[in-house]
């Protein structure tokens, strides 16, 4: 056989199609590991190959699109991942028998990289690194990148990739049906960037069907000089009876094949839904085409109508233009914001969003704490206790009703990257400006222990998000138009019990764009300010989380049960030796009192909170400053 890279020259090659469809065709759960099937059942991984070098298919991908550590690891068998990746090789080297080549799949890990998560795109190469390795001890003539969504990390991958190996790169990002990726990267962005990033032939795969495919390799064409590769979903699934039935047919497949072909794709094929009958049709298909329209159509202009503004794309001149945005200036952004700007010692207070619709009550307890000159009303995101307003909802209302600003805690928790930008710009649109931007916390609890968490990025990345949109552009690179004019907070926990971590974790979200601190509620004052000297780098402004105890219940609850909370013996004692709910409550409140005297001069605002959204005891606090 002629190597890749010549064959690649002289012709179109076929692709196989879907794996996963086979094997769940063929009675495997979609709750095994199918990677782990190249080891404990062979036979049928290399049916499946067969079955597809026998239907006309150049190249065969191994059975190795989720055999990275990461996805090894939820099942348990990450130690196994050279034997796994290596064997799949093998199985596939086998059943090509000298008749097709040999792709090394490598699909992500499944998890966020920076900047979006915490996992460094150095951690990324390396998970990549060792799996691409294995496929290379196995035999592989090329690898297959497929099915990306983030940049960032198809980039990691290249480059692994290309760290112990100069064979054939085949880079596919999935994308949506507008042509941008799932993060909403468009065509004209990440085309050029693969090109750069090393990759021999760039092109799309899976999530859409044949004709949004087309479009978006008519704009990719436009942009890149490089082979394309196509490999889309045999159109969109249909539920019947608990089973997902991809409805194009092999011919309806392969004429779009054709059409692929004449944008200078070379390597085509298909994804979900896609069988050796799909694949036996385009390889008739290609073959129909004369060789002299094949190889003609190497570098052939698009249509007028295909490029990227028909197709809804900007131009990679657009693209960096909002990348260099310049931003808002922080004094501008808000009332807040211009206090911190100007080093005034500023007053925050939490309201918590009420059960159902109705925020009569705490729109007028944001008055009164108007009225009583606190700068800012706190909004806790994600309350799990119950149906309630949404915190960005409250906050809107409070602006707009109460005439003071809120400080909007927002959360990564139960959004993925696309909705949370959805709601930061809808949040702007309503006039909102202070952000604190954080995790959230995990884990079953509240009113229904059934519901579950999506964790699509971290607080770091979240900043990330922020900051980029405060530059004008969007995750993918999109323009957006103005700027928005976000002021950023980040939370940090001084009492953390891995306090290199945090700090470490901390300065990730000051390189992303943070501009004021607040901190978990404070009440080992010594401990916080060694804290400080190792947080002054930064130069941002510090706001210190106050918590008057009701009780001395109340205070054991923070001090035993509160993850990331250091509460004194002395402290607890005191509260312990409060007789009475008054007296106790009195008592929480002058530990704060005294705790906020202590910071005054060594932060720029404080945080107060109570258990049950008290503002009294809030208020009280703040008189002690006064």
């Amino acid at each position: 056989m002629q190597s890749f890279r010549e064959a690649i020259e002289d012709r179109v090659l076929v692709c196989d199609g879907a794996m996963g469809t086979m094997l769940y065709a063929k009675g495997v759960f979609i709750n095994k590991s199918f990677d782990a099937l190249n080891v404990a059942q062979p036979d049928l991984v290399a049916e499946v190959h067969q079955e597809y070098v026998r239907a006309g298919a150049d190249i065969i991908e191994t059975n190795t699109f989720g055999a990275n550590r990461i996805k090894l690891g939820s099942f348990g068998l990450a130690d196994k991942l050279h034997a796994i990746n290596e064997q799949g090789a093998k199985i596939a080297r086998h059943a090509a028998d000298d008749r097709a080549y040999v792709a090394g799949a490598i699909g992500p890990l499944g998890i966020r990289i920076e900047p979006w998560g915490k996992t460094g795109v150095d951690e990324a190469r390396e998970y990549f690194r060792e799996q691409a390795q294995a496929l290379l001890d196995g035999g592989v003539d090329l690898f297959i990148l497929e099915t990306f969504r983030d940049l960032n990390e198809i980039g990691a991958a290249i480059d692994a990739v290309r760290s112990i190996s100069d064979l054939p790169i085949v880079a596919q990002m999935t994308t949506e049906e507008d042509g941008n990726t799932l993060d909403g990267t468009p065509p004209e962005r990440f085309a050029p960037e693969l090109e750069k990033r090393g990759a021999t032939i760039v092109g799309v795969n899976c999530a859409v069907g044949p004709a949004p495919m087309l479009d978006t390799i008519e704009r990719i064409a436009a942009v890149t000089p490089l082979k394309l590769s196509a490999q889309p979903n045999a159109g969109k699934p249909r539920d019947v009876e608990g089973r997902n039935i991809y409805l194009c047919s092999p011919e309806y497949m392969a004429s779009y094949a054709r059409r692929f072909i004449l944008h200078n794709v070379r390597v085509v094929g298909g994804c979900c839904g896609t069988t050796p009958d799909h694949i036996r049709q385009i390889k008739t298909a290609v073959r129909s085409l004369a060789p002299g329209l094949v190889r003609g159509a190497s570098r052939a202009e698009p249509p007028a109508e295909s490029g990227g503004a028909k197709a809804g794309g900007v131009s990679r001149a657009t693209v960096s233009a909002a990348i260099a945005s310049p931003p808002i200036a922080r004094e501008h952004k808000s009332r807040l914001a211009h206090a911190m700007a100007k080093g005034t010692f500023v007053v925050a207070v939490e309201l918590l969003p009420p059960r159902g619709y109705r925020a009569d009550d705490v729109i007028e307890r944001a008055r009164q704490l108007k009225i009583q000159g606190v700068d800012a009303v706190n909004i806790p995101d994600g309350l799990r206790g119950g149906a309630r307003v949404s915190a960005l909802s409250l906050a809107v209302l409070i602006e707009q009703q109460a005439g003071i600003e809120t400080l909007l805690h927002y959360s990564c928790r139960d959004r993925n990257l696309l909705g949370i930008q959805s709601d930061l710009l809808g949040a702007h649109a309503m006039g909102l400006r202070n952000l604190m931007l954080i995790t959230g916390d995990p884990g079953r609890v509240g009113d229904y222990p059934d519901a579950t968490a999506v964790f699509d990025v971290d607080s770091i990345g979240l900043t990330n998000v922020v900051s980029r949109l405060n530059r004008g552009c969007d995750v993918g690179g999109q323009a957006i138009g103005a700027p928005t004019g976000f002021h950023i907070g980040v939370s940090v926990n001084p009492a953390a019990s891995n306090l290199d971590q945090e700090l470490r974790r901390f300065e990730y979200k000051v390189e992303a764009g943070a501009e004021f601190i607040v901190t978990r509620p404070i009440f080992d004052v010594a401990a916080f300010e060694r804290f400080l000297t190792r947080i002054e780098f930064a130069r941002l402004p510090v706001v210190a989380g106050l918590f008057p105890f009701e009780s001395a219940r109340n205070a054991e609850f923070m001090a035993n049960e509160v993850p990331g909370v250091r509460v004194p013996d002395a402290m607890l004692e005191r509260m312990r030796r409060a007789e009475g709910a008054e007296t106790a409550a009195r008592e929480g409140i002058a530990i704060a009192r005294e705790i906020a005297a202590s910071l005054r001069s060594a932060v720029q605002g404080v945080q107060i909170a109570t258990a049950s959204g008290d503002i009294d005891a809030a208020l009280a606090v703040l008189d002690g400053l006064r």
